[in-house]
C-alpha cells in the first residue's frame, strides 16, 4: 500500500489522481490533501479519502472547509504556505504529488524531497524556475521525481532500458492547439472562450492558455532539459494534432522510440503512481484503421512567440527561465480576466524578460527574487498596455 500528499487536489491532474486511487484502493491511499480555494470540492474528497491533513490557502478558507466538513472526519486543517510545505513533508506519506499551478509548487516540492518522499511531479513551474537546484537537491537526498505529464512520461517510458549516451534527441509533440490552422493576422480577435477551447485535452484554464499560446510546450522543453539532463540542442518540438503520440525520443543508430496512447492524463498519472509496474486501468487504445491519421509540422515561432522565448530561456538559464514563468503566469491571469488580450501575452513575457539582468548561477533566493521582480515588472506592462 502506498500512501500520497495531493497537492493540488481540486485541480484536473489532483482529480484524476484521485479517481486512480479510488480505482485501486489496495494500491493506494491518501493522507494528505492540499487545495487553493476550492473548499467545496475539496470538502467532499476528505469526506470521501479521509485524509489525516488537509490544507489551503487562508484561515478564512480554512474556516470555510471546517464548518463544511464539521464533526464527520477526524482531520487536521492547515493553511498557507507553511501548511502546504507541512502536508508535502507528510511523516507517513511515501510520495508527494505535486499538481499545484504555478510557481506556489516550488517551496512544497523543494520540502517534500528534503523530507526523502518520491515525487510525483505535475508542477512543470518547479523545475523552469529552479531545476537544476531541485535535481541536485534530489540527487543529494537519493529522491526519485516522476513525471505526470504525459509528454515526459512518455519520454521516462522510451528512456526505459536505454543508456542516456545512445539518446540522440528528444521529439517533445504538441498538438499546436485550438489556433494552430488560424492565420497570423486573425489572433488579434481571438476570444477568451476560443482559447479556454482547447481541441483534444481536458485542462485546467491556465494550462489550457499555455497550450493555446505554446508557452506550455516551452514550459515543456526546460523541464525536459533538466528532468533528463540534456541540452537545449537536443530537444525538439512537432507538431503533431492528433495527440496520439505523446512523444519520443531518437537514438543515435537511427532509431526512434514512441510512446501511444489516447489523449487522457490516466495512464501518465498511473504510471507515476504505480512506477515500475503498470496498472490494469484498461483504457481504451487508439483505433489502428483507416479513420487514424498520425500528422506533423514544424512549430512556426513568429506565430507562436512564446515558443521561441522559452527556447532562449532555456539557452541561457540562470534566473530567466524563472523570470519567464512568472511573467507568463501574471499576463495569462490578466488575459483570463479579460483585463489584455491573447496577443499581449507574449508582448508582456517579452518585455519582462528584455529588461531582467539575468543571475547566470542562482542560488534559491536569487531565483525568487527574480520571480517577484518579473511579477512586479510584468503587472507595470499590463497597466501600461491597458492606458
Amino acid at each position: 500500500m502506498k500512501s500520497l500528499s495531493v497537492l493540488g487536489s481540486t485541480g484536473s491532474i489532483g482529480c484524476n489522481v484521485l479517481n486512480i486511487v479510488e480505482l485501486f484502493p489496495q494500491e493506494l491511499t491518501v493522507q494528505a490533501l492540499a487545495a487553493k480555494s476550492n473548499v467545496t470540492l475539496l470538502a467532499r474528497q476528505i469526506e470521501k479519502f479521509r485524509p489525516v491533513l488537509a490544507v489551503v490557502f487562508d484561515e478564512a478558507r480554512a474556516r470555510q472547509l471546517k464548518d463544511l466538513i464539521g464533526s464527520s472526519v477526524d482531520v487536521e486543517i492547515l493553511h498557507g504556505e507553511a501548511g502546504y510545505q507541512t502536508a508535502a513533508a507528510f511523516d507517513s506519506v511515501d510520495m508527494t504529488v505535486t499538481a499545484m499551478v504555478g510557481a506556489a509548487g516550488l517551496k512544497p516540492t523543494l520540502a517534500a524531497i528534503e523530507a526523502g518522499k518520491t515525487i510525483a511531479l505535475a508542477n512543470k513551474e518547479t523545475l523552469v524556475m529552479a531545476g537544476d537546484l531541485v535535481m541536485q537537491r534530489a540527487a543529494q537526498k537519493g529522491v526519485e521525481i516522476l513525471p505526470i505529464d504525459s509528454e515526459h512520461s512518455a519520454i521516462f517510458q522510451c528512456l526505459q532500458g536505454e543508456r542516456k549516451e545512445d539518446v540522440d534527441k528528444i521529439l517533445l509533440t504538441a498538438s499546436g492547439g485550438p489556433f494552430l490552422t488560424r492565420p497570423r493576422e486573425e489572433f488579434s480577435d481571438i476570444t477568451l472562450a476560443q482559447a479556454l477551447n482547447h481541441p483534444n485535452w481536458q485542462m485546467g484554464q491556465k494550462i489550457t492558455i499555455d497550450s493555446a499560446t505554446l508557452m506550455n510546450k516551452g514550459l515543456e522543453v526546460l523541464e525536459a532539459k533538466c528532468l533528463f539532463g540534456v541540452s537545449h540542442q537536443s530537444i525538439e518540438v512537432v507538431i503533431h494534432p492528433q495527440s496520439v503520440i505523446h512523444s519520443m525520443v531518437a537514438y543515435r543508430d537511427g532509431s526512434i522510440m514512441a510512446q501511444l496512447g489516447i489523449p487522457d492524463m490516466k495512464v501518465a498519472i498511473a504510471y507515476a503512481l504505480s512506477y515500475p509496474r503498470r496498472l490494469p486501468l484498461r483504457q481504451p487504445l487508439p483505433q489502428f484503421d483507416a479513420s487514424l491519421s498520425l500528422s506533423f509540422e514544424q512549430p512556426d515561432l513568429k506565430k507562436f512567440p512564446c515558443l521561441a522565448m522559452a527556447f532562449k530561456a532555456c539557452e541561457v538559464g540562470g534566473t530567466l527561465p524563472a523570470v519567464l514563468n512568472a511573467a507568463n503566469e501574471v499576463a495569462v491571469n490578466a488575459f483570463l480576466n479579460q483585463v489584455i488580450g491573447f496577443v499581449d501575452i507574449p508582448t508582456v513575457v517579452e518585455q519582462t524578460m528584455a529588461r531582467h539582468a539575468v543571475v547566470s548561477k542562482p542560488e534559491l533566493a536569487d531565483i525568487l527574487g527574480a520571480d517577484q521582480w518579473a511579477r512586479g515588472h510584468a503587472q507595470g506592462a499590463i497597466n501600461k498596455l491597458r492606458k
